[in-house]
């Protein structure tokens, strides 16, 4: 998307933000992912990459993923603007806003997967 753009924030580092307002139910990104084994994963886990990987768990089968595109760049919020969700056949992740966002606003997902899980996550969330 022309409109989306990435750029350093103050607390969370490199962040995706938005030119122009955008709509409730935007497609912000349709990416790619790599599929990689529960073996792979626990070889990413020792790595940078651990941040940057999503569960990836197609009829309960623990995988992971690594999303192309600038899914990984996303930050966190507990009362995320976003929301991204898994395509398992096309092997893909997509994320769609879930309100009306304003110009200049920065794009969060939810890392624990659903926009409004307040469950603590692995690192101290800003």
């Amino acid at each position: 998307m022309a409109n989306i753009y990435i750029k350093e924030t103050k607390a969370k580092g490199r962040g995706v933000f938005t030119k122009r307002r955008l709509a409730a139910g935007t497609v912000v990104e349709t990416a790619p992912v790599i599929v990689m084994s529960a073996e792979d994963r626990m070889q990413l886990d020792k790595t940078l990459l651990h941040d940057y990987i999503f569960e990836w768990e197609p009829d309960g089968v623990k995988m992971c993923c690594m999303a192309l595109g600038i899914v990984s760049i996303f930050n966190h919020s507990y009362e995320s603007n976003c929301e991204y969700f898994m395509n398992y056949e096309e092997e893909t992740m997509q994320v769609v806003t879930i309100r009306d966002i304003d110009a200049g606003e920065e794009l969060t997902i939810n890392y624990n997967g659903d926009w409004d899980d307040k469950k603590k996550l692995w690192f101290e969330a800003v």
